[in-house]
């Protein structure tokens, strides 16, 4: 099976992604306070040597768990092109064209060798044109503007930017509710960056 179980704790917060035999050992530990969501997996155990019975379970799409869990508020999520790409919705943010994954590059915004970070807020999605364009520089030194701003992802839009298998809608609908408000996933901001894309720039512009 391929969907993944979403783990949130008990205050509601998304913490990770589960196979669904690591759910089913939540189960059994007894450890699950509540599940929602739809139920996507029957699992069958063994039979009670005094009834005869067969034991079963019924996995829901969602289960929030008792125990220690790291706060994911506390931590940043790490920077993978894969979950960059995925943020800037694979829009070149320097001159909007669309691209796929292996048509565009991670770009710092202020260059590395000028003191800028290899992090969230200083990446941006690049078309490998338009990386190669600006080398070294500074974008202020060029004339150049973003298309949008880069930032980084909460760990609720994290666990949706670099899940690689299907995410159910009510998981999704779950995330949503957590993402920060200029997440890229979210469909007004999705609309707006589509807007960039009727009217892309031109790489020397």
């Amino acid at each position: 099976m391929s969907v993944s179980i979403l783990r949130i704790n008990t205050a509601g917060r998304a913490i990770e992604w589960l196979s669904w035999q690591a759910a089913v050992c939540l189960h059994a530990r007894d450890l699950v306070s509540w599940t929602y969501g739809e139920e996507i997996m029957a699992v069958k155990g063994g039979y009670c040597r005094l009834t005869g019975q067969q034991s079963a379970l019924t996995l829901n799409s969602i289960i929030a768990c008792r125990g220690k869990v790291i706060d994911p508020g506390r931590s940043h999520p790490p920077l993978t092109n894969k979950a960059l790409f995925r943020r800037d919705q694979h829009v070149c943010l320097y001159c909007g064209r669309l691209c796929i994954d292996a048509e565009l590059s991670r770009d710092h915004v202020k260059p590395l060798s000028r003191g800028g970070l290899n992090c969230w807020t200083n990446v941006v999605s690049a078309c490998r044109r338009c990386n190669a364009r600006k080398g070294n520089a500074e974008i202020e030194t060029l004339g150049i503007q973003l298309l949008a701003l880069p930032y980084m992802p909460n760990h609720a839009e994290y666990l949706a930017l670099s899940h690689s298998g299907r995410i159910l809608g009510d998981q999704m609908l779950f995330l949503k509710r957590q993402f920060p408000a200029q997440s890229r996933l979210l469909p007004e901001n999705q609309h707006a960056l589509r807007n960039l894309l009727q009217n892309p720039r031109s790489p020397s512009q």
